[in-house]
């Protein structure tokens, strides 16, 4: 009789092994890919992970994160969008604008993608739509199109007597065209001149800020835009030699010199990013998660370069400036 019960305990035991085999087993951490187009972790890479320990995330502990930067090049972002790819890492988070989202998508349609800071995912053909984006690509967009018009108001509000207005064009971008859209329709309203100065890349500037001065522009218009953003530093220190007013799209261009900027907050964003990650690790499909615009803009004022270029901020607009740099 004693035999009787044998295969149901051998039964019993090895269920039993099975499952503390099982418990002891680590937990498997989600990996997540970035990939940037600056040389090195800033400001928005501290967001993104403040982002993700709100949610109980803790890099090298219950989530890794594969850091890829571009070195404020955009010829590299093919290769490294593919080498993370390569890695099968769960989600890709991309910063950059709309250069590094399309590299992602061209490598890969499975892996599932957060944008976080991109003009018109939908205009730029990046999401289907922002409520069903489809596809393996979500986040948020900026919407900053219809920003650069607000860019040039502020351009007229601060300086009344402006009559011509500048912005650098880099004419065979969708993206330029977007912005340069609003902004025309805005300048034609106020009765101001636009002003495109061509600007491809580096190499261009100088002329650029020439062509400038040579057409007397009373401001310099500098909407969200990947390529500006890689040569920012440059830009600012131009438009100061010049004494050219600059009007820009984000508190990031301020901070470094820039004397009036204007739009949605770039930190909310990365922080609403690991939000997305968070919910695609969850289960969430990318298709189903709609594209988030802006809820949060600011405008950031840095009195030291106005003084430096003898802008005189009008009261009304400094009083409604959310940071002022003195």
């Amino acid at each position: 009789m004693r035999y009787k019960f044998l295969p149901i305990m051998l039964t019993a035991f090895i269920l039993i092994s099975v499952h503390l085999a099982r418990a002891q087993q680590p937990k498997k951490v989600p990996r997540i890919g970035y990939l940037a187009t600056r040389s090195q972790p800033g400001a928005n890479e501290k967001a993104f992970l403040q982002g993700l320990q709100s949610l109980g995330y803790i890099e090298g502990q219950t989530i890794a994160i594969e850091w890829r930067f571009a070195q404020e090049k955009f010829d590299p972002l093919p290769e490294l969008a593919s080498e993370l790819v390569r890695l099968k890492v769960d989600v890709i988070v991309t910063s950059g604008g709309y250069p590094t989202v399309q590299a992602v998508q061209k490598a890969t349609t499975t892996i599932p993608i957060v944008m976080t800071n991109v003009n018109d995912a939908v205009g730029l053909g990046l999401v289907a739509s922002l409520a069903r984006p489809g596809g393996n690509t979500t986040g948020l967009s900026s919407l900053t199109p219809g920003l650069s018009g607000k860019m040039v108001e502020l351009a007229k509000e601060t300086i009344p007597k402006a009559s011509r207005v500048a912005t650098l064009a880099n004419t065979s971008g969708l993206n330029w065209k977007l912005n340069f859209k609003e902004m025309e329709a805005a300048a034609r309203l106020l009765g101001v001149q636009l002003l495109a100065l061509e600007m491809r890349g580096p190499d261009d500037l100088d002329s650029a800020f020439d062509a400038a001065r040579k057409k007397r522009a009373d401001a310099l218009i500098l909407p969200a835009s990947g390529l500006l953003t890689l040569y920012r530093k440059r830009i600012i220190e131009l438009a100061a030699q010049s004494r050219l007013p600059a009007i820009c799209s984000t508190a990031a261009w301020a901070e470094e010199g820039c004397p009036l900027a204007y739009g949605p907050s770039i930190a909310e964003f990365y922080r609403r990013a690991a939000v997305y990650v968070d919910k695609i690790l969850k289960g969430a499909r990318p298709a189903d998660l709609p594209v988030e615009r802006p809820t949060k803009f600011e405008l950031v004022i840095n009195l030291k370069t106005a003084n430096q270029i003898r802008l005189t901020i009008p009261p009304n607009v400094l009083a409604r400036a959310d940071k002022v740099i003195r």
